[in-house]
């Protein structure tokens, strides 16, 4: 099995349509040992999305990414050592998306950028002291390089300075051992593509143009994408981004 004997932090998991909760089954399947996090009153839901995985009885600790003093924690209430990290945590304010690019306040990207890009960073320092040697960190992209999407607005700023972020983190950690790679998915039907106003069109142009298909609500293959980076298959492999979006990034129109 791709991860036999290791252990990975996965975030993000919401209910089972959640792409980090795909990401967490399969890396289970694959004999990881799974560590979630969550907070406040979506601590319930991940609870009870953790029930659904194939071993139900995970640990899972609190984590805001825009806590200072939850990522100060994080390695204690974790224990232990890190294997994988996985990033799966995204958010804009209302105004940041659905068409109110030039109208959205500073403040409200400050929050988009925070959680969205920055945390990417946070989270990796903070599990920095309990990765052990060839851990590898994934995040989860939407892919926008040079091109920008409609509805996507501020979120698409806030996706290409994590594409940003994770190669300066690759740079950074490559001495220490340590990978950084992004999967840019496809469009998924999870709860937070649900909160984009407008997402349908993506669905729509998705089925359209991908050459090998596209399903918005099958995770398994960007699960399937993500597991193999958190393994030893990808030794020397970091700051890049996998696509599983079916093809679409390689077609015209």
């Amino acid at each position: 099995m791709l991860l036999d004997g290791k252990r990975v932090l996965v975030t993000g998991v919401l209910n089972d349509a959640s792409i980090g909760f795909s990401i967490a089954r399969v890396a289970q399947e694959q004999g990881a040992e799974v560590v979630l996090t969550s907070f406040g009153r979506a601590m319930r839901l991940t609870e009870r999305a953790a029930r659904r995985l194939p071993t139900p009885d995970v640990q899972i600790v609190e984590l805001d990414v825009q806590s200072t003093d939850d990522l100060d924690a994080l390695a204690g209430r974790v224990g232990g050592s890190l294997h994988g990290v996985v990033h799966s945590i995204g958010f804009a304010p209302e105004s940041c998306l659905g068409g109110g690019f030039m109208d959205a306040p500073w403040d409200d990207v400050a929050i988009a950028m925070q959680i969205s890009a920055y945390s990417l960073k946070a989270l990796t320092k903070a599990a920095l002291p309990v990765l052990a040697p060839g851990a590898s960190v994934v995040g989860l992209d939407f892919d926008n390089d040079d091109v920008a999407w409609p509805f996507y607005d501020w979120m698409g700023v806030a996706k290409a300075a994590f594409e940003s972020v994770a190669r300066y983190l690759a740079k950074e950690l490559g001495p220490q051992g340590v990978r950084v790679n992004l999967v840019a998915a496809g469009p998924i039907r999870s709860i937070a593509a649900k909160s984009i106003p407008g997402f349908e069109a993506f669905e729509e142009v998705w089925a359209q143009r991908a050459p090998l298909g596209w399903d918005v609500r099958d995770a398994e293959p960007v699960a399937r994408a993500a597991v193999a980076l958190l393994s030893d298959f990808f030794p020397a492999t970091t700051g890049e981004i996998v696509h599983v979006d079916g093809g679409f990034h390689a077609v015209g129109a």
